[in-house]
């Protein structure tokens, strides 16, 4: 039985982190952060741009190559009062991309500020012009879930897709400890630039150093690249408040992999290294896995697959699969449903105690106290996080989404 982590108070993964600390605004270029690395129970820095010295021959890097999107919709209610409904993810049943090409309607659950001023069955409305046509965007409350609301938006000219109406009226969601709103061209700073597919609320951070150039320079030097997909979502804003983890709810996040991604992963774990660009791929790896092993024991008997937050610590660690085998029935699924791609959900939770099956080390920003980030941090360095911590402040390390990076790899303590 693998260690279980539900007893594990988050008290004890807490740090100071002074104000001053945090990174609010992005650096003028990407690239000009500095780098820490953990290896061999040894930290050293340097500059981010020296990244392709510290990786271990026979590296693939793997990117989340979701895109932020305009998720903050503010309306009028009939008061006066502003409204504001923070797109989390679509009805069951849609993805975002075909609710992104949605015509004249469509519905998403929705996180709602100032939601005591918005009536019962009251509509809402968000009147702005786009290329010299108004529209009308209208909000209706269709179902309320604890935080949640499952909103019904209507558009007119209903010509329009909703894609365009979040890029005409949207607002880009910062974390809220920057305390301040996006300026113009946030949109493409608080997106990587490999970012690719529409659907998160928040960015993968640690890809935010990599350019264009240093991308190309990781590739001449025989690094693998390869991409996934994690839709972020607002889970990653939400602080751990209970006394244990066991009280503690992840919330439920998409992830898309290719078949021609899972054969090279499977390819490159029998000679090289696979490494991670932040937590989100690290998650979207380990959770792979999972869903092999869920194949291969006849727990997953539907075309979506998912993992629940506690599954991977309820099996006897010497009845698991190696990698390459749950990987195969991953791949034999996908074949079955002749599918070029899977789509699955995820709620693990990373945390001292888990034995990582697929990452090798991880490059990653350095994360908010007593988060669930932390505490996947320290699954993979154990205690030495608190050093590593400590000599990113000593040395005047920027922290959080706009910080610095690191590159870790596991300790041996």
């Amino acid at each position: 039985m693998i260690h279980d982590p539900r007893q594990l108070s988050i008290q004890n993964f807490t740090y100071d982190l002074p104000d001053d600390r945090i990174a609010s605004v992005p650096l003028e270029r990407r690239s000009d952060s500095k780098l820490l690395i953990f290896k061999s129970e040894t930290i050293s820095a340097g500059p981010f741009t020296d990244l392709k010295k510290h990786l271990p021959n026979n590296s693939m890097l793997v990117f989340n190559n979701t895109k932020v999107i305009l998720a903050r919709l503010l309306f009028t209610c009939s008061t006066g009062a502003r409204i504001e409904c923070f797109c989390l993810e679509p009805e069951a049943g849609i993805t975002p991309e075909i609710s992104f090409r949605s015509q004249g309607s469509c519905r998403w659950w929705a996180m709602i500020g100032n939601a005591k001023k918005w009536k019962a069955d009251e509509v809402i409305e968000n009147r702005f012009f786009m290329n010299g046509t108004e529209i009308v965007l209208s909000a209706k409350r269709i179902e309320v879930k604890g935080q949640e609301s499952l909103v019904e938006f209507h558009w007119t000219p209903a010509d329009f897709a909703f894609s365009e109406i979040l890029e005409g009226t949207g607002i880009l969601p910062l974390p809220p400890y920057m305390n301040r709103e996006a300026n113009s061209d946030e949109l493409i700073r608080y997106n990587t630039v490999y970012a690719k597919h529409d659907g998160s609320v928040a960015a993968p951070t640690a890809g935010l150093h990599f350019t264009d150039e240093i991308l190309a320079e990781l590739q001449n030097n025989n690094v693998d690249l390869a991409y996934l997909t994690l839709h972020v979502g607002a889970g990653t804003f939400k602080p751990v408040k209970s006394d244990t983890m066991a009280e503690h709810e992840m919330h439920a996040e998409r992830i898309i992999f290719s078949a021609d991604f899972i054969d090279r992963l499977i390819a490159q774990k029998k000679s090289g290294v696979v490494i991670p660009v932040g937590t989100t791929a690290t998650r979207s790896l380990e959770s792979l896995y999972w869903w092999g092993v869920k194949i291969l024991k006849g727990d997953a008997l539907g075309f979506d697959l998912f993992i629940d937050q506690w599954e991977p610590y309820q099996y006897d660690s010497s009845e698991l699969p190696t990698l390459e085998i749950a990987l195969l029935a991953v791949k034999k699924r996908m074949e079955e449903n002749n599918s070029s791609e899977l789509t699955g959900f995820t709620k693990i939770i990373i945390a001292p105690g888990y034995d990582f099956k697929v990452i090798d080390a991880l490059i990653t920003n350095f994360h908010q106290p007593q988060s669930t980030l932390l505490l996947l941090v320290s699954a993979l360095v154990g205690d030495q996080w608190r050093n590593i911590y400590k000599y990113a402040m000593d040395s005047e390390f920027r922290f959080l989404s706009y910080g610095d990076s690191s590159l870790l790899f596991p300790s041996r303590k």
